[in-house]
């Protein structure tokens, strides 16, 4: 049945569009009131129906034997809706004849690593895991994200479980959601899984060593969590492996999050870590996302390792203990990544698309037809290495950043971050560099009633046959997304994005001259189309 709007049977319960709520493969939603224009429709009746509608979809999977009970874990990071919604997708789940086991705050690599955990204490592993976040969204937001043992859920698998859930919502009854609620309450445990998972970390970390009990010790590294799940990281990993923390900050979780947003691609977020980190005379800075799978770094003398910087860093670390591995990254690195990686490094850069999800299925892929990959990382601070399981965990960047310096400090080497600072030597970045966002109008009379995604392939495809004209420009030989061009000493990228009305526009250049250059040749070949609004493009190439 197709999951359009349902009414309930419930008198009191409000018509919902489930297929709405898909994000990828994400679910996201407005869980709570508090911004203008934004309803809430991610109530508790919706997530009491997601959580029936998986434990249903997880039965299937596994093909699981009617007399055991499958397990599920849930965690959440700091939202003030995180709690309800928890307690919520637990009376789905419990309903369903499934075991729950709530984790309470917790980051989204520690629900896939539950999975994977061998540990009976902690009721590990469980057959299937969900993360309630909505990444560095604003507080009203908020969301799930869902993990078997082979990985995150991917589109269809979403699309799967929202339409099952349309169909458990349009059955509720008062009765049937009283009954879930006895049940639940007797029934869900509750395990401090942080602990355990923070506690791998820093084996980790140890084992790299060479087994020694406090490797950073002596170092001094500030952790910036901006209010959400990555708190632990200081306590529970960076001091037990004998670093100093102090002058640390929004290490406690706050849903507001009154400080910055919790975003490494974020520059209030990236200037208030490089700050404490200079303020501290600290060796390295640390920052995480809401729910800590995305995560960036800060050298003593405040320059940031986030981005195309990050991605060469952990490609230098990755490429050292597998020489000539393929590194899988999204669409909108720089050329300079590329030389670094191939000419410096001696690995191969494969370019392909923008989403951490698309990025690591690729990584996976190239192995399985012969091309090893250890790594496959966006610009947003999404990483996922091969030895991990394929999880894109922030903090396990970080730990391998760590076991960096522990290492160097290990065979003699002191000198604090400056080793992970020379492994960039040699890195060409831009001067200039900039992205507008290019929004197609879906009310436009040029979209005649058609999607958004075909007008702005129209866009493209007409954008790509006026570049071959200009002997000037290049076209990238390979090309995953979007158009790629070459020119001025510099490139453009114009893409759809991948769930919105918007084609952005990545320009690098070595000047704001030659960048505008190649913005006025975008500009040019764009203007006929009157259902994209072109405003940014016009203001920042001069154009009136």
């Amino acid at each position: 049945m197709a999951a359009s709007a349902y009414t309930s049977a419930v008198p009191f319960l409000d018509k919902v569009d489930f297929l709405k709520l898909q994000n990828g493969s994400d679910i996201r939603g407005v869980a709570i009131d508090g911004v203008e224009g934004e309803p809430v429709n991610l109530t508790e009746p919706v997530a009491e129906a997601i959580g029936a509608a998986f434990a249903g979809w997880l039965v299937e999977k596994k093909k699981a034997d009617p007399s055991k009970h499958l397990r599920v874990s849930i965690g959440h990071d700091s939202r003030v809706s995180a709690k309800f919604l928890q307690n919520a997708i637990s009376r789905g789940l419990v309903g369903a004849g499934l075991e729950v086991v709530q984790y309470g705050l917790a980051s989204t690599p520690a629900m896939f690593n539950s999975t994977l955990t061998m540990d009976e204490a902690a009721f590990c592993p469980v057959d299937g895991s969900i993360m309630i976040t909505a990444s560095h969204l604003p507080f009203n937001r908020n969301g799930f994200k869902f993990f078997t043992n082979a990985g995150g859920l991917g589109k269809a698998d979403i699309k799967d479980i929202l339409e099952r859930a349309a169909d458990v919502y349009n059955q509720f009854t008062e009765e049937s959601l009283m009954n879930t609620e006895g049940k639940a309450l007797k029934s869900i445990k509750k395990v401090d899984y942080m602990a355990v998972y923070a506690s791998d970390l820093v084996k980790a970390v140890r084992k790299a060593a060479g087994n020694i009990e406090k490797p950073l010790e002596g170092f001094h590294i500030v952790v910036d969590a901006g209010n959400g799940a990555g708190g632990f990281f200081a306590a529970k990993v960076l001091e037990p492996l004998g670093a100093i923390t102090t002058g640390s900050q929004f290490l406690e979780p706050d849903g507001m999050f009154p400080n910055h947003i919790p975003n490494p691609e974020d520059k209030t977020a990236m200037k208030a870590v490089t700050q404490a980190v200079l303020d501290s005379k600290a060796d390295l800075g640390i920052i995480f996302d809401t729910d800590v799978d995305r995560s960036a770094a800060v050298d003593s003398a405040g320059r940031e390792f986030n981005r195309n910087r990050l991605i060469a860093l952990m490609s230098a670390i990755v490429l050292e203990e597998h020489p000539g591995t393929t590194i899988v990254t999204d669409s909108v690195t720089s050329d300079g990544l590329t030389s670094f990686i191939e000419k410096k490094l001696g690995g191969k850069h494969h370019r392909f698309k923008r989403g951490y999800k698309n990025v690591i299925d690729e990584a996976i892929r190239l192995n399985s037809v012969g091309e090893e990959s250890h790594l496959a990382i966006e610009t947003s601070g999404h990483g996922a290495l091969k030895e991990n399981h394929w999880l894109d965990d922030g903090a396990y960047l970080m730990v391998k950043i760590l076991n960096k310096l522990a290492s160097a400090r290990a065979s003699g080497r002191n000198g604090g971050s400056k080793v992970l600072t020379e492994l960039l030597e040699g890195l060409q970045e831009p001067a200039f560099s900039v992205e507008l966002r290019l929004k197609i109008n879906q009310n436009h009379p040029d979209l005649k009633g058609g999607s958004f995604r075909d007008y702005g392939e129209a866009v493209l495809k007409h954008l790509e046959n006026s570049i071959s004209a200009d002997p000037k420009l290049q076209k990238a030989p390979v090309n995953y997304e979007g158009v790629r061009v070459s020119g001025y000493g510099g490139w453009f990228l114009l893409r759809l994005s991948l769930h919105d009305p918007v084609l952005p526009l990545n320009i690098e250049a070595p000047s704001n001259d030659d960048a505008v250059k190649l913005g006025l040749t975008v500009a040019a070949a764009v203007k006929e189309f009157a259902g994209l609004d072109t405003s940014a493009l016009d203001k920042f190439v001069g154009v009136s």
